[in-house]
């Protein structure tokens, strides 16, 4: 199971850049646990900046919600 959340990780942070999103700022995603079933999976993530900034990427990226899935 650990290496399918690192893959998952991988593939993810690889994303992230091709988001065009102004509101996503500097975010690093630092893991990934994902059900047994591989339906669900929780990502965590660190973002740099103020809280309005961090707010502001968290806003971008549960929009970008769809494309990243």
């Amino acid at each position: 199971m650990r290496r399918v959340n690192e893959s998952v990780r991988q593939v993810l942070a690889d994303a992230l850049p091709e988001l065009k999103d102004p509101r996503i700022g500097l975010v690093t995603i630092t893991g990934v646990a994902t059900t047994p079933d591989l339906r669900q999976a929780t990502v965590y993530v660190s973002v740099l900046g103020s809280a309005r900034k961090r707010k502001a990427s968290l806003l971008g990226l549960t929009a970008a919600h769809g494309l990243l899935q």
